[in-house]
């Protein structure tokens, strides 16, 4: 709204119109059509079990509806690091080195907005989540991406990481299982990168929401190795392997001094995570441990299905060994990756996301989530053999 001369735009910090909107948000709402398949969102398709909302109707009976601690709940807490050290070996003081977050998205503003001074440089492993870069540019920090490939199967190599790193590199951002290609990086893979960090002392941001979901192994945190606990910030959540994104309830592991760091900025935004979301946590590490199983045994029988039929139809793909996407090729298309996914949409009416939202390795990609049911992952492979069938006859006239 204008008012005269007076432009609310021009009230807006630079910093913050200057971010793009996200990439991912902009095909959601393309979806239009009520027949549209989206393969776009990066949610379970199973209810929260129904113990965990029972006991959330018992705690709304009895009443438990206030404040809760601004680090969170002791139970929970407690809970969250002995899940850690039973499941994949980390070792944290639940009263002082782990944070209860809204979600884990909070848990990587604070840790940016801990660690990020004007100026500094933050490594970031591409493709990667898109929020990163944006959180980490309201704090003037510089994002530098190191980019990770197809041929690599999209792991982190200390060959691209050592290439990147300057006098002013301060935070190395990974997440792994990576959000958008599945990746995942073993023990064998993490020991070049914990070296370099140590010897170029850089804080790591490991962003382990997709933990749970490594499906030829237990997950290696790169915070397990030597050396490296007090040099990596865990943030991790319920919202992926324990359906529970509407909960918005993470965590984020560390250093004391950085924990109590992020626990002050915390205390003065957020206050402290939902009281039923936390509820919901406790409940669901107590119990809910099979129910995680099972669905995490779906995500996998899903990707062997999916990823057989994106090779049948012709769409070259890595099996990915982590979270629940595929990322496969489009390249020999001819088309870039937006135009590949605007046109899947609105021909084929199959919602995928454009590869290069996701940092400039992922250009020639698109990202499919596979966490929807198997009618529609069949159905979904059907239309884009159609759709490259559409495509067939101008790109056998490039490859001429």
């Amino acid at each position: 709204m204008e008012t005269g001369s007076m432009r609310m735009s021009d009230f807006i910090a630079p910093h913050v119109r200057n971010i793009a909107a996200s990439g991912i948000r902009k095909f959601f709402e393309l979806e239009a059509g009520s027949d549209t398949i989206s393969l776009g969102v990066g949610e379970p398709d199973f209810v929260t079990p129904a113990h965990v909302r029972e006991a959330c109707i018992r705690a709304l009976g009895e009443g438990k509806t206030m404040y809760t601690p601004n680090a969170g709940l002791m139970e929970l807490r407690e809970e969250i690091a002995g899940y850690l050290h039973s499941g994949f070996n980390l070792q944290f003081e639940p009263q002082s080195e782990v944070l209860v977050t809204v979600g884990s998205s909070e848990a990587v503003d604070l840790a940016l907005r801990t660690l990020i001074s004007a100026g500094d440089e933050i490594l970031l492993c591409t493709p990667s989540y898109i929020a990163y870069s944006p959180v980490a540019s309201l704090q003037g920090g510089v994002i530098v991406e190191v980019e990770t490939s197809a041929e690599e199967q999209f792991k982190l190599t200390a060959q691209a990481l050592q290439g990147k790193i300057t006098p002013r590199s301060k935070v190395l951002i990974v997440n792994f299982p990576n959000n958008p290609t599945g990746a995942v990086m073993t023990r064998e893979d993490w020991l070049p990168i914990a070296r370099l960090a140590a010897a170029h002392n850089l804080i790591v941001i490991s962003d382990e929401i997709y933990a749970e979901l490594a499906y030829d192994g237990r997950h290696c945190s790169l915070a397990s190795l030597p050396g490296m606990k007090d040099r990596t910030i865990v943030i991790g959540g319920f919202s992926k392997a324990f359906a529970m994104t509407g909960w918005r309830v993470g965590y984020v592991c560390g250093n004391r001094e950085l924990i109590a760091a992020m626990l002050k900025i915390h205390q003065y935004t957020a206050m402290c995570a939902p009281v039923l979301g936390q509820i919901a946590a406790i409940e669901s590490l107590r119990s809910g441990l099979e129910e995680k199983d099972r669905m995490i045994r779906s995500f996998k029988e899903r990707r062997d299905l999916f990823i057989q039929g994106l090779r049948a139809i012709g769409l070259p793909c890595h099996e990915p060994p982590g979270a629940f996407y595929a990322f496969p090729s489009i390249r020999h298309t001819g088309l870039t990756s937006e135009q590949f996914a605007l046109r899947l949409l609105k021909e084929a009416g199959v919602a995928a996301v454009a590869g290069s939202v996701f940092g400039a390795g992922g250009e020639g990609f698109i990202r499919c989530s596979y966490s929807v049911s198997q009618l529609k992952l069949d159905a979904a492979l059907e239309r884009m053999e159609r759709f490259l069938r559409t495509l067939a006859p101008a790109a056998a006239e490039r490859a001429v």
